[in-house]
């Protein structure tokens, strides 16, 4: 996202991005986002008058970001030719995910998924969604006669999601071995 925002909702999400990335759930305050965003102090509160409001704006924008993110990614890209093109693909997805405003936004979004335990209404916004990507990796499955492309498609992403998540935790980044594994166990008849 080269251009910056100029509505201010978005520029108080993303910062509240920030915040949560880099200080964790019990970091996430009114006055931090604005802090953060460079705002005189109530600004975020005279937006989002409650903290469930702005958690509520962060997770729509994290969404946003990411399906404008993966959008591009699967329009940019043309269909992988084999399998060794698909994991290359999903091992630069998962490195993008390690490093930078990617690293920021996994931060974000797993503790998001963590609050949604107790916020059902943020689970529906965190739910995965239809993009090009996606689509991408379903057709080569398909291509590929694999038994329910779709199901296996949400098996292998969440399998990768799963690796960028230990490897955030834990330091790191992902193998393409591990990538390679998770696709061969994705193309098994």
């Amino acid at each position: 996202m080269s251009s910056v925002p100029s509505d201010r909702r978005t520029v108080l999400a993303d910062a509240a991005v920030r915040v949560l990335a880099d200080q964790g759930m019990r970091g996430l305050t009114h006055r931090a986002v604005d802090r953060a965003a460079g705002l005189p102090p109530g600004t975020t509160s005279a937006y989002f008058r409650t903290r469930h409001a702005l958690l509520t704006a962060l997770v729509r924008r994290l969404v946003a970001l990411d399906q404008a993110e993966l959008e591009a990614a699967g329009e940019a890209a043309p269909p992988p030719a084999d399998a060794e093109e698909l994991a290359a693909g999903l091992a630069a997805f998962a490195e993008g995910r390690l490093t930078g405003d990617g690293r920021r936004r996994s931060l974000a979004r797993y503790a998001c998924a963590v609050e949604s335990v107790h916020h059902p209404e943020l689970r529906e916004i965190l739910a995965p969604r239809e993009n090009a990507a996606r689509r991408i990796v379903r057709d080569f499955l398909a291509g590929q006669g694999v038994d329910d492309p779709e199901g296996r498609t949400i098996t292998l992403l969440t399998c990768v999601d799963g690796l960028v998540f230990d490897r955030l935790v834990h330091g790191g980044s992902v193998a393409r071995a591990e990538i390679d594994g998770l696709l061969a166990t994705a193309l098994r008849p």
